[in-house]
């Protein structure tokens, strides 16, 4: 018989004095982990097949389940865990290269962590957002250079295309097959009520989200799935995505399995099939192509749009985006390492880019220190987790942030980390119809408007302990921010000085 070189990551443990054999857990489970024995009228379980996605945890009537970490251990070493061991073995079965899913995992920094706030006191008194006035509505666009007036003393609207938000967060791209028809429909129903923009990511708009065009940010990536005029007239911006922080230098990838009916007529591509996006764009190797793509998305739809830039935050950030700012760019986005992705390979997600803390921060000074910052808006992403982040990394020096696990998360997401397989049971990441049923949109958006409406209030909390009443205020305000347990480098790269100083 064949030797199973790696045992089960989870274990079930079922408490058979509760359990009652109801099955709830047989049939809410897309990955076929749970099943009912006649013979002995009891549940059984396959944990091979675990994800601990944590659905019959949260479903299971009397408590009966929980799932743990195997106990199982191989002989200790310190150089190789069983982490590493299991991915080997895999690869030897399968002579493949690893996928998966969601966020950079890895025991990485997180500098947000290690960054405080200031708050005021005696000389520069707080504000009371109960009771005073807090503006945290945002325009993101390139700025003219000067104020213009006419003969009359009237200021001229000289003013280019601008995204008008209600709060300085947007949901990030995520296209329509890596998420179901009823995570997007959330996204976009949230976005409308709360007055900000989500990101059709690079699948292309599936024709019954048209009406939210504008709360829309189309998606031009390497593939161009789904792009033609009606496409790009449709939204309220548009995204140029060179990069992605899960998977920088290497183009997306979209299983097959993925792609039904419906995705397949939105992106125009057939039923089935890969969608494998290319590393580079073949039209762009240079900031002159990319000034050329640019000006025709501009053309195309009357110079009445933003175009945004996309990039990975990797080495050297700061000159690409330099670059980017010349290109006739409106904004430039930054997608930081810890952000999630529908499926990348494990290699790249956990070894390749940089944290969006330092790569905002060394951009944000870049733009300053060559008198350009003005020309585009920032925003960044890539594990914005919190009311707090948004605070920091606008203090950074980013004009908003954009976030999508974290809206994920609201919508049910436990980060599993197997969207690539499309068994999502909860219905997010996934395109079966009888999962995609489990994510009513009705309550998913309100899910998604309740925890930004939460997140406004911290917002406008924090910017009253620090003396605060406005986002432009906040925005590249590091004399609002002090580092603990940092190097006198990572400092000077944040531009921000130690707690205590």
């Amino acid at each position: 018989m064949a030797v199973n070189y790696y045992d089960p990551e989870y274990e079930v443990v079922r408490l058979d004095e509760r359990c009652i054999s109801c099955r709830v857990c047989e049939r809410q489970c897309a990955n076929e982990v749970h099943s009912f024995l006649p013979e002995t009228g009891k549940m059984a379980s396959d944990e091979t097949k675990c994800v601990n996605c944590q659905r019959c945890v949260s479903l299971c009537p009397t408590h009966a389940l929980k799932i743990v970490r195997s106990s199982n251990q191989y002989k200790d070493n310190a150089n190789w865990s069983r982490k590493t061991m299991n991915e080997i073995y895999r690869q030897a079965d399968s002579g493949g290269v690893l996928l998966s899913s969601m966020g950079n995992p890895e025991p990485y920094p997180v500098y947000f962590d290690r960054i405080l706030l200031n708050a005021s006191q005696v000389t520069n008194p707080s504000i009371d957002p109960l009771r005073e006035p807090m503006e945290t509505r945002v325009f993101l666009g390139a700025k003219p250079e000067s104020i213009q007036r006419d003969d009359t003393g009237r200021i001229v609207n000289n003013l280019p295309p601008q995204i008008d938000l209600a709060m300085p967060i947007m949901f990030s791209a995520m296209s329509y097959g890596s998420i179901s028809y009823n995570a997007h429909e959330s996204l976009a129903r949230a976005a409308e009520a709360l007055g900000i923009l989500y990101n059709t990511g690079e699948g292309g708009l599936h024709e019954d989200f048209y009406r939210y065009g504008p709360q829309t940010i189309v998606q031009v990536a390497s593939g161009r799935f789904g792009v033609h005029p009606d496409y790009l007239n449709s939204g309220a911006a548009i995204e140029i995505k060179m990069g992605q922080g899960a998977k920088p230098g290497i183009g997306g990838h979209l299983p097959g399995r993925k792609i039904v009916d419906d995705v397949s007529r939105t992106r125009m591509i057939p039923v089935g099939s890969d969608a494998i996006s290319p590393a580079p764009h073949h039209d762009i190797y240079s900031i002159e192509d990319l000034r050329q793509l640019v000006d025709s998305l501009k053309e195309a739809t009357h110079y009445t749009k933003p175009v945004i830039v996309k990039i990975a935050a990797v080495h050297q950030v700061s000159a690409i985006a330099s670059g980017i700012a010349r290109s006739g760019a409106d904004i430039i986005a930054i997608d930081g390492f810890r952000g999630g992705t529908g499926a990348a390979p494990t290699r790249i997600r956990d070894h390749v880019g940089i944290p969006i803390e330092l790569a905002l921060a060394s951009v944000d000074q870049r733009l300053r220190d060559e008198g350009i910052r003005d020309r585009v808006s920032l925003v960044v992403g890539g594990s914005i987790r919190s009311s707090a982040d948004v605070v920091k990394a606008l203090a950074l020096g980013a004009d908003c942030v954009y976030i999508a696990t974290a809206a994920l998360l609201a919508l049910g997401c436990h980060l599993c980390r197997s969207c690539h397989a499309g068994k999502c049971n909860w219905g997010i990441a996934t395109q079966v119809p009888e999962l995609v049923k489990r994510l009513n949109p009705e309550i998913g958006y309100q899910r998604l408007v309740n925890l930004m409406t939460a997140w406004q209030h911290e917002i406008k909390e924090m910017m009253g302990g620090m003396g605060i009443n406005s986002i432009e205020s906040l925005k590249g305000n590091r004399l609002m921010l002090r580092g603990v347990d940092l190097t006198a480098k990572e400092l000077a790269i944040l531009g921000i000085r130690h707690a205590g100083e």
